[in-house]
């Protein structure tokens, strides 16, 4: 019997010319977790719906830090 296989480091996913970068991503994900979080509490899942918010705040506390740090730049 083998033992587990050595994991393959993972590579970065490529970027394309079409993507904004991590603050575009951050602003994206922030408005899905909205939708998801009004979804959640919609459906009674009060604790989904406070995750997600917890989600949202976290997603656009990066997007403001992201946009000090280009501006100071």
């Amino acid at each position: 019997m083998a033992g587990p296989r050595p994991r393959k480091k993972r590579r970065p996913a490529a970027k394309s010319a079409r993507d904004g970068g991590p603050t575009e991503a951050a602003s994206f994900i922030a408005e899905q977790l909205v939708d998801l979080a009004r979804l959640a509490r919609r459906h009674k899942l009060g604790l989904l719906g406070f995750v997600l918010d917890m989600g949202v705040m976290e997603a656009k506390k990066m997007v403001r830090l992201r946009g000090k740090r280009t501006r100071k730049a």
